[in-house]
């Protein structure tokens, strides 16, 4: 019996909430023997986030519990989101002569050091897997040009892994609407980390954070918990409640970005700023509290690859209602089961679901305890495994190619 560990290079961009405790699962499973090598250590330490507008620090240790290693960035402007952002040479001798089983590129190909990686893979013949969290073709910033460009370019980028990684059924059908084979798609699903979860829910005092809130305890609140930016479209959430009109009910918005302003002044405008509670940035450590003391998830999302802030949600047993452009909902929200899914951008439907759910407390009670369930065999120990069965099925490929 070959007890021999698979040896597994794991390249990531930088440290990553989400990703951390995969990583130490990952450490202490039988068939693996992972490295972990990051080009930035943006979020560990405390860096500007684009996205939030702030300077932000994860306030739960993303360092421990797994090797890893950061490698020296020689780009003359470092940052991430840029391509020329993460230029990490010694990636190149790293992969040549690690003697690795498999390269893991969580990198994403729109980052140089992504390129260093898969040159180096390939003239070492070593078996790489990487992947892309999308399910459809529509870029962030609606640029229609770019959709034809990637339908033109990603089949032939994605034809270099050996195995391709997605997060989602939407995302599997979105590699084979490329013209990927099935057989080189593997289903990892994005995950959180569900006993943290779980054991930080248990621990809030609901009643607590809502007099912190100044909402009443038996009032019916909607939750919107995410980057104020405009793909996020946040302000459809206010529009909504305010259509809604739902009697006692109030609206959450925890986050923050460049529409803070413009959300505070429509809020008003609205005539809703005693029912409405911006709550800034909240931290990781935190955020279970918002959760749970919230009674409905809206996320409303023109761009969103998947979103797993649906599975922070759904842990907490707060049912969710998203866009039909979350790539979560392929998999986790079964409609009127777990949750609810609405047509992106209208407004009007979404403050039907609204006015629809919010007085019956029993109904989203429901849906909070299905969604909690949903989440059973959704969780790291799927993702770890069917990682693990992604590179034993290329290990052997390539064994049986020798």
């Amino acid at each position: 019996m070959n007890t021999r560990k698979y040896r597994l290079l794991i390249v990531a961009s930088h440290p990553v909430q989400y990703a951390v405790p995969l990583f130490r699962l990952m450490a202490s499973h039988q068939k693996l023997d992972i490295l972990v090598a990051y080009c930035s250590l943006q979020g560990a330490e405390p860096e500007v986030d684009a996205g939030f507008g702030i300077e932000v620090a994860w306030d739960i240790p993303l360092l421990d519990g797994y090797p890893w290693i950061q490698l020296s960035n020689q780009s003359p402007k470092p940052r991430l989101g840029k391509f020329f952002g993460l230029i990490n040479s010694k990636l190149w001798n790293l992969v040549r002569s690690g003697d690795f089983d498999a390269v893991v590129a969580f990198t994403g190909y729109a980052y140089a050091s992504f390129w260093i990686v898969a040159a180096a893979a390939k003239t070492t013949k070593t078996p790489l897997l990487f992947g892309t969290d999308a399910h459809e073709l529509s870029p962030r910033d609606r640029q229609l040009w770019k959709a034809s460009l990637k339908k033109l370019l990603l089949p032939q980028i994605f034809r270099l892994a050996d195995t391709t990684i997605v997060p989602s059924s939407g995302s599997v059908r979105f590699m084979h609407s490329l013209g990927i084979p099935e057989q080189l798609v593997q289903l990892t699903p994005y995950v959180v980390n569900n006993e943290w979860w779980i054991h930080q829910a248990k621990q809030v005092n609901r009643a607590s954070v809502r007099e912190q809130w100044e909402i009443p305890q038996e009032a019916p609140v909607v939750l919107f918990c995410a980057k104020f930016q405009p793909w996020k479209r946040p302000q459809d959430v206010l529009q909504a409640f305010a259509k809604a009109n739902a009697s006692d009910s109030y609206l959450v918005m925890a986050g923050e970005g460049p529409l803070r302003r413009e959300l505070e002044a429509e809020a008003k405008a609205l005539n809703l700023s005693e029912r409405v509670r911006f709550l800034g940035f909240v931290n990781q450590s935190q955020l279970p509290s918002v959760y749970c003391s919230a009674d409905l998830f809206v996320f409303p999302s023109e761009y969103e690859p998947f979103g797993v802030v649906v599975n922070e949600a759904m842990l907490c047993g707060c049912p969710v209602v998203a866009s039909d452009r979350v790539g979560a909902g392929y998999d986790l929200i079964r409609h009127g089961e777990t949750g609810l899914i609405y047509a992106c951008g209208d407004v009007d439907a979404l403050a039907a679901v609204l006015q629809d759910v919010l007085p019956h407390r029993e109904r989203l009670k429901q849906m909070g305890e299905a969604a909690y369930k949903r989440m059973e065999t959704w969780s790291p120990r799927e993702n770890v495994e069917a990682l693990v069965e992604a590179i034993e099925k290329v290990v052997a490929s390539r064994r049986g190619d020798r």
